[in-house]
């Protein structure tokens, strides 16, 4: 049994969940999110818990059954705080600066990158060489974050370029010159 998709998922006060066969509708402080799962399984709301059960053991339905769960899970998560994901810029006279809904970069090219903020997410520049990805749905946040990170990945010589805090990048030795006799 999927130990993930046993677990029942905790609607916080202040919540709506309206389960309308087998599209979940999830409404908080920040938002609403809505999601169509697979027919299959029963999703049900007893009491402030959401309970996700699947027909069988057929391999299909064991790998939905914890991640229809965890989707419901991150769907009351979103809306009650949220997600975000920061970037670092490395780099000399690389920076980033927000003009209106639009992030504009320097990054080493000939010219500027603008990235439009979307619908659903928020950007956020606290300093030059950061940038704070926020919105309510999970996938979107890191769909957009990577596709900022996209234009620029770092090199693994000197470590320039747009990466995710935290991230570890694997340097290379440079040339080793020529080998003495």
């Amino acid at each position: 049994m999927s130990r993930i998709g046993k677990k029942p998922v905790v609607v916080p006060a202040g919540v709506e969940v309206k389960i309308d066969g087998s599209t979940v509708t999830v409404k908080g402080p920040k938002g609403t999110l809505s999601r169509t799962f697979s027919k299959e399984l029963t999703i049900k709301q007893e009491g402030a818990e959401i309970i996700v059960e699947r027909p069988s053991d057929d391999k299909m339905h064991r790998s939905l059954h914890g991640l229809t769960r965890t989707l419901v899970n991150n769907m009351v998560e979103g809306v009650t705080n949220g997600f975000s994901k920061s970037l670092d810029i490395e780099g000399i006279g690389y920076r980033a600066q927000k003009q209106g809904k639009n992030l504009v970069m320097n990054l080493g090219y000939s010219h500027q990158v603008i990235v439009p903020e979307i619908d659903g997410i928020t950007i956020d520049v606290p300093s030059a060489n950061k940038i704070i990805v926020n919105g309510i749905d999970k996938q979107m946040v890191g769909q957009f974050a990577a596709q900022i990170r996209e234009k620029r990945p770092p090199e693994p010589y000197k470590g320039k370029g747009i990466r995710y805090t935290g991230e570890r990048i694997i340097r290379k030795e440079g040339k080793a010159g020529k080998g003495k006799k």
